[in-house]
């Protein structure tokens, strides 16, 4: 297997705000739709060819983890990486990998599933709260495996059977591993209120390219007949839709001319009205999404002229990772907006930077932020302290006056593929420096 990212270094990005976008950019694949495609591979009983994959630090991470179970990986291109896992027999998952990202946990259902066994850490991630397993190992313990936790999780099961689970929560990830451990289980499984991210709705397509059999892509309630084994193929991973709306607020508050191609508008259809709410305008081309200079960015009033809020929930609500990128945007336009953060307490912990910088912000609480603008913003120094935070920060350091320096930017280069040179291409003032 070879690698293209270098070991982890202390890096940070130094900026000089001021400067429009301008320009053309290609949305990168999703990285929350990569992850467990990735992972999925492990069901395959043949080679698997993915193309469009986005070249992150997470997904390093993962394709290292499929190497250490001993699936054949090897990167045939810049953003293509073929996974031969038909000789896996290592069921128990590297520690060191395990905790450097929370995707790890995804290698859970396929293991059990194919193997009967499957021994995992506790994950990694971004700590932005709370973020259960429950809902993963209750799918599990639903499909017949049982569970025993010692430090770790291990799972047993001699054969996994369908059976109708209901998710206590619409976990993205639980969803997830309830689908791909149910692929080759034995009869029919109905997940009810099933996760319809459009990375959940990739990984739905994916298997079902490879043979799987399953119906009600795109709503809370699957239904999956199990079969006796998935083939092979090639697979080209869905566009990032937050990359998308990244790049569109980075337009926005810049004031720069930027084309966004190879997006799926469809994923769109919840965001931009949100977006529009701080002024945000965009044009629709195809598959590609225009950003016209010159943004008069107005937070639009609800009726009566009471303050509007932009709040995340399950999809097709406003997607919790974006809430970040919303409040940085929010710095920028005229009027007062709530940002409504419900799903993580940590997630907000990030503005006091933001309001170093001269944002006007109150923190309500570990949930909601109430963000009046235009603000003047300064170039501060500060630390990502995960990926969106880090974008917010991007954001908001591009359109401030003077130089603002960015530590802890493996955090960001976990979300978004080689940002500065992206970013560099369309006029911005970056530099990467070593620490």
């Amino acid at each position: 297997m070879t690698h293209m990212l270098a070991e982890t270094v202390a890096e940070s990005f130094v900026i000089e705000g001021g400067r429009p976008l301008n320009g053309r950019v290609r949305a990168a694949g999703n990285k929350n739709g990569a992850l467990p495609i990735l992972a999925a591979t492990l069901l395959a009983s043949e080679p698997v060819t993915l193309t469009n994959v986005p070249r992150i630090r997470d997904v390093e991470t993962m394709v290292e983890l499929l190497d250490n179970l001993g699936a054949q990986v090897e990167w045939l291109g810049p953003n293509e990486v073929t996974v031969d896992g038909t000789h896996v027999t290592k069921t128990d998952v590297d520690p060191g990998l395990a905790t450097r990202i929370r995707a790890s946990f995804l290698v859970a259902g396929p293991l059990i599933a194919r193997f009967g066994r499957a021994l995992l850490p506790p994950p990694g991630g971004d700590v932005i709260g709370r973020r259960r397993l429950d809902v993963h190992i209750h799918a599990f313990e639903q499909l017949g495996a049982t569970v025993t936790i010692d430090r770790a999780f291990e799972f047993q099961a001699d054969r996994l059977r369908g059976k109708h689970v209901f998710l206590d929560e619409a976990s993205v990830m639980g969803t997830e591993n309830a689908v791909m451990a149910a692929v080759l289980a034995e009869g029919e499984t109905v997940i009810g209120n099933a996760a319809c991210e459009p990375h959940v709705q990739d990984l739905c397509r994916f298997l079902v390219s490879l043979g799987a059999q399953i119906e009600g892509i795109e709503s809370n309630v699957l239904r999956i007949d199990g079969v006796e084994r998935l083939g092979g193929g090639e697979y080209r991973i869905a566009p990032e839709h937050i990359e998308v709306a990244s790049f569109i607020g980075l337009a926005a508050v810049t004031g720069g001319d930027l084309w966004i191609d190879d997006t799926s508008p469809g994923d769109l259809v919840p965001i931009l009205p949100h977006l529009a709410r701080l002024g945000v305008r965009v044009e629709i081309d195809g598959t590609s999404v225009h950003v016209p200079p010159g943004q008069d960015l107005l937070v639009q009033d609800d009726l009566g002229d009471q303050i509007p809020k932009i709040e995340d929930g399950p999809w097709p609500a406003f997607p919790a990772d974006l809430t970040s990128i919303a409040l940085a945007v929010a710095t920028q336009a005229k009027g007062t907006i709530l940002i409504f953060e419900k799903m993580f307490e940590n997630r907000l912990f990030f503005v006091d930077k933001l309001v170093g910088m001269g944002a006007r912000i109150i923190l309500c609480d570990p949930h909601r932020a109430v963000v009046t603008g235009p603000a003047k913003l300064y170039g501060e120094r500060m630390d990502s302290p995960d990926i969106r935070a880090g974008m917010a920060m991007l954001i908001a350091s591009l359109c401030a006056e003077g130089t603002s320096t960015i530590g802890n930017v493996g955090q960001i280069d976990r979300g978004y593929e080689r940002i500065d040179e992206r970013l560099r291409a369309l006029g911005a003032r970056i530099e990467r420096v070593a620490d």
